[in-house]
This record gives structure tokens, C-alpha cells and sequence, in this order.
């Protein structure tokens, strides 16, 4: 299946919580190719084991899962971070680490990244950002 979209974890979180503007865009979306970085999974399942209802969390989490390609951080996603770090240091625009690597994630992949954090990574050159309606 051919990929189009990364999605950053707070689109996940407001999908998961029935946000029904980006639960539609998801929709919409979805027959493009859905992509997830393992960073964001990462945060995800922080964020089902630790919610008021785990079992019921993690199980909507899985069931989202179902239909999104993972993607790892390989060497060439370290070097594009490495080389993004430098960049926005050097210019006084740092942001974290976890968003860095997931820009880096959808540079290396070329995908859109869906995301309602626009300030978060508006200074990575050469990424698109596209925000799901909240």
C-alpha cells in the first residue's frame, strides 16, 4: 500500500477521544495510505496504560492500529534528525526531540504530516503539515 499521510499522536489522541472534525478527516483520508512513526506509538500507549480506563483505551488504540503502517527510525531518519537538530539550533528554532524525529520520519518517508501542532514543527524546512479540524 502506498503511503501519503504520517500522523502525529495528538491527531491519534483527538480521534480516540470521538473528536468527530478529525475523526472525519481521518476518514477521508485513510484510503491514502495512514503511516504512524514509533515515536508516536510509543506516546500512544503511554497514554492508554496510564488513561482513566486502561483496557477500554488500549483497545481502541489496537483497533486504530489495525489500519496504519508503523514506521521505525532507521539510519537515514537518524542523519535527517541529526541534520534538522543542527539546522534549527544553529538558527534559535529548536523544538523536541520525539517532534523532531517524527518530522524526520515523514521527510525520509515523503508524507504529509497530519498535525494540529503546526507551531510545533513549522520551522522544519521542507516538511508539509496538514491540520485535521479540531
Amino acid at each position: 500500500m502506498q503511503l501519503t499521510y504520517l500522523i502525529d499522536t495528538d491527531c491519534v489522541i483527538h480521534h480516540l477521544k470521538g473528536i468527530r472534525s478529525v475523526t472525519a478527516h481521518i476518514a477521508q483520508i485513510k484510503s491514502q495510505g495512514l503511516a504512524l512513526s514509533i515515536i508516536s506509538y510509543a506516546e500512544l500507549w503511554e497514554g492508554a496504560y496510564f488513561s482513566r480506563e486502561p483496557s477500554g483505551s488500549q483497545a481502541k488504540l489496537d483497533e486504530f492500529l489495525s489500519g496504519v503502517a508503523l514506521l521505525g527510525v532507521d539510519e537515514e531518519i537518524a542523519r535527517q534528525f541529526g541534520l534538522l537538530r543542527g539546522t534549527l539550533r544553529k538558527s534559535g528554532k529548536t523544538i523536541g526531540d520525539f517532534d523532531l524525529l517524527i518530522a524526520a520520519t515523514a521527510l525520509r518517508h515523503g508524507l504529509m504530516l497530519l498535525s494540529n501542532n503546526r507551531k510545533h514543527f513549522e520551522n522544519v524546512p521542507g516538511l508539509r503539515i496538514e491540520s485535521a479540524a479540531t
